[in-house]
């Protein structure tokens, strides 16, 4: 189990290694400073979008904020183990989160076993929201999924269900016992980053090209209304007095 009072050491501690006060920690999470403030001193459980948003400014791996004491985070190099009932427990504001395989460091996703608490939506700070794609899998019991555009999914035992973790959303149980879950969160991967930024690209690619299709159309159009308003040019009919007097001055060298 990671008390409140440990969790809150190491965020002390990561701050203080960048010499940032807790306004400056404040200003580049998103996270207000009475927040953080009482999680470093142990007196706040810290929900999912607070605790990612701090790890994220202070470049901390997840892992290396829940592992289990003692143990440093190292890079992936065979398979890792976590026994039954052996993950890192900490008990945030409305989940209980075993995170497993902490012994590793820059893990792609972010598997926990979690026991869903809260019974009530009470406002939009119940909503967490973050970078990637989440996995949920329910052990036990019964939760209603609530998504920030009014969307409620339930699930009951065996179902699963698998979203952008960038809506906003939040866990209720609805059963008598308290569900259990299997939650996996991913990190927003490059290629997803790619993705974005290609259908990003190509919107503002299309744009231009309708811009310049439209440019062009007009250019045409005004050309042809100028042509159709150009008065033709006048016919210059010479006198019949002067063609026929042209037409006899030959006769008159003939003789």
């Amino acid at each position: 189990m990671l008390d409140r009072e440990t969790f809150g050491k190491r965020l002390r501690t990561a701050r203080k290694e960048f010499g940032w006060t807790l306004a400056r920690l404040a200003e580049l999470s998103g996270v207000s400073i009475t927040t953080i403030s009482r999680a470093e001193r142990g007196q706040l459980a810290l929900g999912y979008e607070n605790f990612a948003a701090l790890g994220r400014a202070l470049q901390m791996d997840m892992n290396a904020m829940f592992a289990g004491a003692g143990i440093q985070p190292a890079q992936l190099d065979g398979p890792v183990v976590t026994r039954a009932g052996k993950g890192v427990v900490y008990r945030g504001l409305s989940f209980a989160y075993e995170f497993l395989g902490t012994e590793v460091a820059g893990k792609q996703m972010s598997p926990v076993v979690g026991t869903v608490h809260a019974r009530h939506i009470h406002g939009p700070e119940d909503f967490a929201r973050h970078a990637g794609e989440e996995f949920a899998y329910v052990l036990s019991g019964e939760i209603d999924v609530h998504f920030d555009n009014g969307e409620v999914v339930r699930l009951a035992r065996g179902d699963s269900l698998y979203f952008d973790s960038r809506i906003g959303h939040a866990y209720v149980s609805v059963s008598r016992q308290l569900a259990k879950i299997v939650g996996v969160t991913t990190s927003e991967s490059s290629f997803m980053q790619s993705a974005r930024a290609g259908d990003s690209g190509a919107a503002r690619a299309v744009a231009p090209a309708k811009t310049k299709a439209k440019a062009k159309a007009k250019t045409t159009a005004n050309a042809g209304s100028r042509r159709a308003a150009a008065p033709a040019p006048a016919t210059v009919r010479r006198p019949a007095t002067s063609r026929a007097r042209a037409g006899a001055a030959p006769l008159a060298r003939r003789k």
